[in-house]
């Protein structure tokens, strides 16, 4: 498959045009270094015309029929199960991203859209009882209007289509900034998706740009009522505040430093394969990643053994091999600081047990552990394939430890008893809990986000309703009113 260049550019209002930016998004294959393509990139005056294009067209749409609505979530559904081998190999060359990863976004991906297309026929009024005789009161859910999303390059086609589906279901208008690594998986192959799909122009927009040129202008705009934003808590919290400041809604699915804990009651080996694909699925970098291994000190010896030597075993190299389990990451600049890292951690006191080379962009796994207390990588979100193994003695100060530092994003229990593994879940602070399973779990059905610095706001099912749609509340007097004067 050649890689599908034609996409790489900006779509607004319905056409596929070249930037008029002083500078170029150069975006390459980041095992091989092979260019891919090149995007001129965005002004703040195409900005503009985005929001603009998607502010007149949203009103028409607004008024469209449920069913018509559905009917392109629908076909967007079809065509991604017809182009789904074509968007394997996309994601594959573009993020470095193994086959079986690849695979299973794009299978995610069309499990989300269809949860939009029922999205598109949810309530629009709720008739509520009133205290004055003869009064309704009538509850309307409307569209927000524009939504501005900002994507993320982990799991970049999934994560726009999550966000873009449900928005267009309920009658909004979107423009997508998606992230410079993915300008194409997750920006213009969602737009040529919806535009095969029979959306009409200017619903959905993409414009590939830096804030090195458009400044704040995404967030500032005065046309998007909300805007939705993956990515580190330190842009996250530049974006809320700014949001916040023109009376803005915002979701913030922002960084994590997970735990995924072992109780002593667990069953280790698939604790084992829970915590090996927790923290090594796409490299390490996903948001909800199990940095951070707690082992009961009771069965510490026995699952470091099966944890390191599972991990040890894992391929590492060419993504397009369908046994390669560690692709490259997604950059030279995240290979070297992964590299540094390492190396201080051990300087600094930590012992690997697992010790990868890294070789061009492939960075193969390491595990860490005897870090010392206080060490700033626990409390710290760790974007590639660096496991933590942290001992820890009862289920208390386990507790203790997960819940320490400034994240709440994921996390996952193992124990024998499930119901003292919900107890467990319900006394963390975080925003998704597993018990028994990855730390790793998406589902269009389900609310999903995060606490503290690990966001605010939740996507999926009733959450993506009540992120994307508003509610107006019209009171109808049947008869006279009397009043006091």
């Amino acid at each position: 498959m050649s890689f599908p260049s034609e996409l790489a550019r900006q779509y607004i209002d319905g056409e596929w045009l070249t930037g008029n930016g002083a500078w170029d998004i150069i975006d390459f294959n980041p095992y091989n270094g092979e260019k891919l393509c090149s995007v001129t990139v965005a002004t703040a005056a195409e900005v503009d015309l985005a929001y603009r294009a998607a502010e007149r067209a949203q009103r028409k749409w607004a008024t469209t029929g449920s069913y018509e609505r559905r009917a392109v979530l629908e076909n967007a559904v079809r065509i991604v199960g017809e182009r789904g081998a074509e968007i394997v190999e996309l994601i594959i060359e573009e993020l470095g991203g193994t086959r079986q990863r690849a695979e299973y976004e794009v299978r995610a991906a069309q499990e989300f859209l269809r949860e939009a297309a029922g999205q598109a026929m949810w309530r629009t009024a709720d008739l509520l009882p009133s205290a004055a005789d003869g009064k309704e009161n009538r509850v309307y859910r409307v569209p927000v209007g524009v939504v501005g999303v900002i994507s993320a390059f982990d799991l970049p086609f999934l994560v726009t289509m999550k966000t873009v589906a449900p928005a267009l279901a309920l009658g909004n208008a979107v423009v997508v900034k998606p992230h410079q690594n993915a300008p194409v998986a997750g920006g213009g192959l969602v737009a040529s998706i919806f535009e095969d799909a029979g959306l009409p122009a200017g619903l959905l927009n993409v414009l590939v740009t830096d804030s090195a040129e458009i400044g704040d202008s995404f967030i500032e705009h005065p046309v998007p009522k909300v805007i939705s934003f993956t990515g580190s808590d330190r842009v996250g919290r530049h974006v809320g505040a700014v949001a916040a400041g023109l009376f803005k809604r915002t979701i913030l699915e922002l960084g994590g430093n997970s735990a995924l804990v072992v109780l002593e009651d667990a069953d280790l080996g698939h604790a084992v394969q829970a915590a090996v694909y927790s923290r090594f699925l796409f490299q390490g970098q996903v948001g909800m990643a199990a940095n951070r291994i707690l082992v009961d000190r009771s069965v510490e010896k026995e699952f470091t053994e099966r944890f390191t030597a599972a991990v040890s075993a894992l391929p590492s190299g060419d993504p397009r091999d369908p046994d390669t389990r560690i692709g490259p990451v997604v950059s030279a600049f995240q290979a070297e600081a992964l590299t540094a890292l390492v190396d201080g951690a051990i300087e600094a006191g930590a012992t690997a047990l697992v010790r990868g080379r890294t070789r061009g962009n492939v960075v193969e796994p390491t595990v860490l552990t005897g870090l010392p207390e206080g060490s700033p990588l626990l409390e710290e979100e760790i974007f590639g394939p660096v496991a933590l193994l942290v001992p820890f003695d009862g289920e208390d100060e386990a507790l203790r430890i997960v819940n320490a530092g400034p994240h709440g994003l994921s996390g996952a229990v193992h124990t024998a008893d499930a119901e003292r593994g919900v107890r467990f879940a319900r006394r963390v602070t975080g925003g998704m809990f597993h018990v028994n399973g990855p730390t790793v779990q998406d589902g269009p059905e389900v609310a999903s986000g995060g606490e503290k610095s690990s966001g605010m706001g939740r996507l999926n099912g009733e959450a993506a309703v009540a992120a994307f749609t508003t509610r107006k509340w019209i009171s109808v007097q049947h008869g006279r009113t009397v009043f006091p004067f």
